[in-house]
């Protein structure tokens, strides 16, 4: 008599937990969407104003360090932060990214910003605990990641 009812209780707690599988799912997708939207941008859109390192190379952003030199409302984007960055080899640029992407832990003037070259585009972290807190992606990375109305 005993173990039928522990097979019982045993199956209707398996069955609520599947169940509840679902619903955790939607709310952890649409949480991890939304935080997604908040901590990144294409590449195009964020990084601009670079100048060329003493090596003569024209890329906008190279990995290391880089030490925030003001920081500022994005002109022109509402919600938006505006960086400026400079880079150990005295290479400058600009990074637009929303002010969400700083609500957890602030970027002061004087700060240091590690920058990650990834196959998606840039990571950019908080140097002294490699968190990132931003991610440049690559215009058609960025363009596959949008939502699509179907």
């Amino acid at each position: 008599m005993f173990k039928p009812l522990l097979r019982q209780i045993a199956g209707f707690s398996i069955l609520a937990a599947v169940a509840a599988m679902p619903a955790y799912a939607d709310s952890f997708t649409s949480s991890a969407s939304s935080a997604g939207s908040a901590s990144s941008g294409s590449v195009s859109d964020s990084i601009s104003g670079s100048s060329k390192s003493s090596s003569g190379d024209d890329k906008k952003v190279a990995a290391g360090q880089y030490r925030v030199i003001d920081v500022a409302q994005a002109p022109g984007k509402p919600g938006a932060t505006r960086l400026t960055l400079r880079g150990e080899q005295g290479n400058q640029f600009l990074l637009d990214l929303p002010q969400a992407a700083l609500a957890e832990r602030a970027l002061p003037t004087g700060a240091l910003v590690q920058v990650s070259e990834r196959p998606y585009g840039y990571e950019f972290a908080h140097a002294d605990t490699r968190q990132a807190f931003f991610l440049a992606l690559h215009d058609a990375w960025q363009r596959e990641l949008r939502s699509h109305a179907i």
